[in-house]
C-alpha cells in the first residue's frame, strides 16, 4: 500500500496544478493499530484497525487553503481538490504564505531506526497476554495494592508519504509500542485509596520494558503514597523527578515555538540571544535521534529533520519554526513544521553529572515532585501553577508523602533558578529530562 500512497500523492499534485494551483502539498498516512486493555484479568477492549488520512494544502499566489480526508478514493479526492482551490480564491493574500524552499536531501529512514518488522508478527493474543501479565504481576507484589484501573498494550505501525510541487517527495515507515498499568492501593480500611501508574514506550519491541519491570515500578510508585500528609504553605526548594521534569518541558515548549513568538504570546518572544536560564541548562530539539519517539526524516512541510539547540548554557539560541514562522521572524525553518504551526521532535534537557541521590541530599529540606495534575500555565506571562503529589525530604531522606498541594512560580524565574541537573535523563516520549532541582517555588497546602 505504501507505493500506492506515493503514486496517489503525485496524482493529487498534478490534479491541483491542472485545477489552477500555483503550489500544493500532500501528506498521506496509513496506520494499523493493535491494542488490548485488561482489567482484573478480563479483556475490556480489543482493537485492531487500519486508518488512512490525507492532508492537502493548495496555494494560489499567496492565498492558501487546506483540506483533509480519510477516504482516499478518487471519487472523494477529485472534488476535495476542487473545493480547496475554490476556497483559496476567497481568502486574502498573506505575504508570508508558501511552501518551504526545496530540501535537497534528508536523512535515510533506515539510519533513524524508526521501524521494527517484529510488529508485523503481533496478533491479538500477544497483546492481551502482555497486558494481562503486567496487571497480574502488579497485583501479586504488594498486599496493599488490591485493585487496578487496567493494563494496556498498544502497537501502531504507519506508512507516511509527503510530497509538494517544489520537488520534495519522501516516505518512511515507523512503529511504536506501549505497555502501561495503573494500580490502586489502600494501607488500611479507613485510609484513602491511592493510585499510580507506570509505562514503557519504544519504537522497537525488544526495547520495551518487560511486563515485570513495568508492574514492579507501578507498585513502587503506589507504595510511595501510603501515609500521605498535607503540607503548610511555604517557599521551598523543589526537585522534579524525570517524568515530572519532562512535563515541565512540555509546558515550556510553546514558549519557544515560532507561532507564539511572532504572535507575541510567549514570555520569551524578545529574549533570543539573552540569558534566560541557569548556565547548566542546555535544551535541544533533536529530530535525528535514532529510535526517538519524535524522530522523523522530515517534517509535515518536507523540511529535513535536524538537531536544534534551543537553549545553550542558559542562553536562548533558537526558536523552533515552521516555514511560515521562519519567514515572519526572519529565521530558518527548523524541521518542526506542521501545516499550521510547530510540533516537537525529541525535546529534552541534556543531563548533568549529579546523581538524583546527591540532588536530594543537597538541601536541608525540599519537595520531591512525583506527579502533576491539571493545567495552569500562562505562556504570555510565564506564570505557572499545577496541582501536585510529592515526597517531603529532609537531610536527603524521604520523610513522608505529600498530597493536596499546588506548586507555583514563574517560568522565567524557574529557569533562572535551576540549581542542579541530574545524570538520569529519561526520554520516554517526545519530551524528556533528568532530575531537576529548582532553588524555590511556592508550595500551597493547608
Amino acid at each position: 500500500m505504501s507505493e500506492a500512497l506515493g503514486a496517489l500523492a503525485q496524482r493529487l499534485l498534478a490534479h491541483a496544478r491542472e485545477q489552477g494551483a500555483d503550489q500544493s502539498e500532500v501528506w498521506l498516512q496509513e496506520s494499523t493499530q493493535l491494542s488490548a486493555t485488561v482489567r482484573l484479568g478480563l479483556v475490556e477492549e480489543l482493537r485492531q484497525a487500519t486508518s488512512r488520512a490525507l492532508s492537502l494544502r493548495v496555494f494560489l499566489g499567496q492565498r492558501v487553503a487546506r483540506a483533509t480526508a480519510s477516504d482516499l478514493s478518487w471519487e472523494t479526492l477529485d472534488p476535495l481538490v476542487r473545493r480547496a482551490i475554490a476556497r483559496a480564491r476567497l481568502v486574502s493574500e498573506d505575504p508570508f504564505a508558501g511552501l518551504p524552499e526545496h530540501s535537497a536531501s534528508f536523512p535515510s529512514p533506515e539510519t533513524l531506526a524508526l521501524y521494527d518488522p517484529e510488529f508485523e508478527r503481533l496478533g491479538p493474543e500477544q497483546a492481551i497476554a502482555r497486558a494481562r501479565e503486567t496487571e497480574r504481576i502488579g497485583l501479586s507484589l504488594e498486599p496493599r495494592v488490591r485493585n487496578s484501573s487496567g493494563a494496556s498494550f498498544c502497537a501502531v505501525c504507519s506508512a507516511v508519504w509527503g510530497a509538494n510541487s517544489r520537488g520534495f517527495c519522501g516516505h518512511f515507515r515507523q512503529s511504536a509500542a506501549s505497555l502501561q498499568v495503573t494500580l490502586l492501593g489502600q494501607s488500611g480500611s479507613d485510609a484513602a485509596q491511592v493510585s499510580d501508574y507506570w509505562y514503557s514506550v519504544a519504537r522497537h519491541l525488544a526495547q520495551l520494558e518487560s511486563c515485570e519491570a513495568v508492574a514492579r515500578q507501578a507498585v513502587a510508585r503506589v507504595r510511595r503514597h501510603f501515609g500521605a500528609c498535607k503540607l503548610a504553605t511555604r517557599q521551598v526548594p523543589v526537585v522534579f523527578e524525570p517524568l515530572t521534569a519532562a512535563e515541565l518541558l512540555a509546558d515550556l515548549f510553546g514558549a519557544v515555538c515560532g507561532e507564539l513568538v511572532y504572535l507575541k504570546r510567549s514570555f520569551l518572544a524578545e529574549s533570543r540571544g539573552q540569558q534566560v536560564a541557569a548556565e547548566h541548562v542546555t535544551l535541544v530539539d533533536d529530530g535525528l535521534l535514532p529510535g526517538g519517539l519524535g524522530t522523523r526524516p522530515f517534517d509535515r512541510e518536507g523540511v529535513a529533520a535536524q538537531r536544534t539547540i534551543v537553549i545553550q548554557k542558559g542562553v536562548l539560541k533558537n526558536f523552533l519554526c515552521s516555514a511560515y514562522a521562519a519567514r515572519k521572524l526572519g529565521l530558518a525553518a527548523t524541521g518542526n513544521g506542521t501545516d499550521d504551526g510547530e510540533a516537537p521532535t525529541n525535546f529534552y534537557l541534556l543531563p548533568g553529572s549529579t546523581s538524583p541521590e546527591e540532588i536530594l541530599r543537597s538541601a536541608d529540606h525540599c519537595l520531591y515532585v512525583t506527579r502533576l495534575l491539571g493545567r495552569g500555565v500562562n505562556l504570555v506571562t510565564g506564570d505557572y501553577s499545577r496541582g501536585a503529589f510529592g515526597l517531603w525530604v529532609e537531610q536527603g531522606e524521604i520523610v513522608h508523602p505529600v498530597h493536596e498541594i499546588t506548586i507555583s512560580g514563574n517560568l522565567r524565574q524557574m529557569l533562572a533558578g535551576v540549581e542542579q541537573v541530574g545524570n538520569d535523563l529519561d526520554l520516554r516520549g517526545q519530551f524528556g529530562a533528568p532530575t531537576l532541582k529548582l532553588a524555590a517555588m511556592t508550595v500551597a497546602g493547608i
